[in-house]
């Protein structure tokens, strides 16, 4: 069995180079990218400890990150290409222009 603290630290990489992306990203794409690496970083987090303390509800609870994961890029994606195509940029600071 593969120990638990290199994935934990891995989960802990992911969490925190997705949390320094929505910090410092001012592009609707890399914003995306990174609420996408903080949701892989908790469904790993699910994954090892439901295989440690063997849950299977945590590991189920780990497909329903993966499939918010994939409703989250859909949405954002759709919110991006309005973005573009009203604003002509795909800037974050410029989204209030998709009010009213």
């Amino acid at each position: 069995m593969i120990p638990v603290q290199p994935l934990l630290l891995l989960s802990h990489a992911l969490f925190s180079l997705g949390v320094y992306g929505i910090l410092t990203r001012r592009n609707a794409v890399g914003l995306l990218l990174a609420v996408e690496l903080i949701l892989n970083a908790a469904a790993l987090n699910f994954v090892l400890f439901g295989r440690v303390f063997a849950h299977v509800q945590a590991q189920a609870f780990a497909l329903f990150i993966i499939a918010l994961a994939a409703c989250e890029a859909v949405v954002g994606l759709a919110i991006v290409l309005s973005l573009s195509r009203y604003a002509k940029t795909v800037l974050a600071d410029h989204a209030d222009a998709l009010k009213g």
